[in-house]
């Protein structure tokens, strides 16, 4: 039996699918109090604390002495606290048993994914604190997690992204020829475990093979009292063939799968949390060529219906501007109406057979309409100067100026 007759006082968070807490949830749980003995208690409360920090150490020189300047910054997201036990200066006398207080509070609509970082991090936890007379406070702590939803189905992050870079490979103040790389994935927005299908090619011009590289990469960005520093580390990578000499290479859609990685933090003030694709080509005797595209990790999957029209046309240009597809065959156009209804059903029904319309207000938003407008006519013939119907020899043409 632990002293001042208090067996055990733990806190318990209610489970929730997933195991992570968002935005605008509530956050519901309870406090175990188990006495030995009558226990006087003069309040007891619990708080919900969140936020995120960043602390470094930059040293310096500054003649002979070393000096160090200290960097650190604070933003607090969560601050709610309740009153399970009020202390209205008179103690309570609570009975031998195991007590449970509940208690919940309703999250902001908008928090930050929690975050561990070398030089910061983002936390979140409930603290439970019992106040007895003349006896140290006892606390109980408990830590949850946040995942802020970020949705992948947006037209930024549907847009293809794409560069292209060159170099002049060089030795010794000699070219040796140029090494091109261009480089283009289909979105900008991925979740962990899809395959992100990279396209590229790689010329070169150069006299030595080169080696073509990719990786996805994580840049995890501190600020604080207008300084930054950065940590990059490689998350997941594929190595292509060796080129050679004078030789062309073409990457059409090598397979780079994402890890179980974190989402993006593009919105926190002190810290940011973004990824890359990185395409390099490795030249012998001088600098790499590295071509970056911007990623986005989030947590809502691509959507098999609300975007597929968007992601679909996005994709079919994106194989056509590398000459990896073609386009769809042209529709056929619709049926002449006679050979669809006779003029006899048309008779007999004695009114039109299109129905009138509800609303002389309505908008062309109906599935008529957009067939319609979706509708693309077969193009004009092709110009030719030759009249495929001349004019009879005895018709003379007209003169101008008569």
């Amino acid at each position: 039996m632990r002293p001042g007759g208090v067996r055990s006082f733990v806190l318990e968070l209610a489970r929730v699918p997933g195991g992570a807490y968002r935005g605008g949830e509530r956050l519901c749980g309870r406090v175990l109090l188990e006495a030995a003995a009558p226990l006087r208690v003069r309040a007891l409360e619990v708080a919900a604390r969140g936020g995120a920090a960043t602390h470094w150490l930059e040293g310096r020189s500054v003649g002979v002495n070393a000096v160090s300047s200290d960097y650190a910054a604070a933003e607090t997201y969560l601050r709610r606290r309740q009153l399970l036990l009020r202390d209205t200066g008179e103690t309570t006398t609570l009975p031998p048993g195991r007590h449970e207080f509940p208690f919940s509070f309703q999250l902001p609509p908008t928090l930050v994914t929690s975050f561990e970082g070398k030089h910061g991090s983002v936390r979140y936890c409930v603290k439970a604190t019992l106040h007895r007379p003349w006896v140290p406070a006892r606390r109980a702590r408990k830590v949850f997690t946040v995942i802020e939803p970020v949705d992948i189905n947006t037209p930024a992050l549907l847009a293809p992204q794409a560069g292209a870079l060159e170099k002049v490979a060089r030795s010794w103040y000699s070219s040796r020829g140029l090494v091109s790389l261009s480089a283009k994935i289909d979105r900008k927005g991925y979740t962990p475990g899809e395959v992100i299908p990279v396209f590229a090619e790689i010329d070169n011009g150069s006299t030595r093979p080169v080696l073509p590289r990719a990786a996805v990469v994580q840049t995890q960005t501190f600020m604080a009292r207008g300084a930054h520093k950065q940590k990059r580390a490689v998350v997941a990578s594929l190595v292509g063939e060796p080129v050679g000499p004078g030789r062309r290479a073409l990457w059409q859609g090598r397979a780079l799968r994402i890890p179980p990685v974190g989402p993006s933090i593009l919105h926190c003030r002190v810290l940011h949390v973004d990824y890359s694709l990185k395409v390099c080509v490795d030249i012998p005797g001088t600098s790499k060529l590295l071509l970056e595209l911007p990623l986005v990790i989030g947590t809502i999957p691509l959507h098999p219906f609300g975007s597929r029209s968007s992601s679909v046309g996005s994709h079919a240009s994106f194989l056509l501007d590398w000459g990896l597809g073609a386009l769809p065959e042209r529709p056929e156009a619709p049926p002449e109406y006679s050979e669809v209804v006779s003029d006899g059903e048309v008779a007999a029904a004695g009114q039109s057979p299109f129905p009138p319309l509800q609303d002389t207000n309505l908008s062309l938003e109906g599935p008529f309409f957009a067939y319609i407008q979706e509708f693309r006519y077969r193009p004009p013939p092709l110009y030719s100067e030759e009249d495929p119907n001349p004019p009879p020899e005895a018709m003379r043409p007209r003169c101008m100026t008569c």
